[in-house]
């Protein structure tokens, strides 16, 4: 009788699987928040090519130019600046490789060149706070747990320079405390999608009511969060 061999080699994938496994590869190459304004901005090229009885798979530059054109006096530059991507993206999903949303195309190019021209390309973002908005802030917290937690995170975030998703993102391993202050990992944000990370040092501030590492320390203590210098706290 002869004895079963067994290989101790993985199965190979089938042809679906791999396909499937490439798929998903491929939906994860955005941020959600990317796919779904590509998903937003393709319905909207679609219902402007069904009221103006014109195809939108595949499309024109023609077309296109004549689409933002017409959204150019609602939307921003860059905002039709994606638009023109997303059509891209749409066009190249279902294997039309010459997208007639590239501004290669003599058209587009020169009709995008022209709502520069005309409504700018600046980005209107929120204004800035500034030191003496901290202090305010500051000044009118809770006087509890949650107003010290308060406290750290609006100073932290402000020394850092962090965005509100980053500063939800850190947790009681990215805090290394030191006699110079604390460093802070970020291990993913929207500038870094591939999750390189980066650390940020941020040093004891001049003022004892506004010092970024003084209010981390605080609440962490009052809290009896006991974890967060990996056992190392100095200072």
């Amino acid at each position: 009788m002869q004895p079963h061999l067994y290989s101790l080699a993985p199965k190979p994938s089938s042809l679906e699987e791999l396909i499937q496994k490439a798929k998903t590869f491929v939906a994860a190459a955005k941020a959600p928040a990317t796919l779904k304004a590509y998903r937003n901005d393709w319905r909207d090229f679609e219902f402007w090519c069904r009221e103006h009885q014109s195809p939108s798979l595949p499309s024109t530059p023609e077309s296109v130019a004549l689409y933002i054109a017409d959204r150019a006096s609602t939307l921003a530059s860059g905002t039709i600046a994606r638009r023109l991507t997303s059509i891209t993206k749409a066009h190249q999903a279902a294997g039309f490789t010459n997208s007639p949303a590239t501004t290669r195309h003599f058209v587009v190019g020169e009709t995008l060149k022209g709502i520069r021209r005309t409504i700018g390309t600046a980005q209107q973002g929120k204004a800035p706070l500034l030191s003496t908005d901290i202090r305010r802030i500051i000044a009118a917290r809770r006087e509890d747990l949650l107003g010290l937690r308060d406290s750290a995170l609006v100073l932290v975030g402000f020394a850092g320079g962090f965005r509100r998703s980053e500063l939800a993102g850190i947790h009681l391993c990215d805090l290394k405390f030191s006699a110079d202050g604390v460093v802070v990992t970020v291990r993913k944000s929207k500038t870094d999608q591939e999750g390189a990370g980066r650390e940020v040092g941020l040093p004891f501030g001049a003022s004892l009511d506004t010092c970024p590492v003084r209010a981390l320390r605080q609440w962490l203590d009052r809290a009896a969060i006991r974890e967060y210098a990996s056992g190392q706290v100095h200072g």
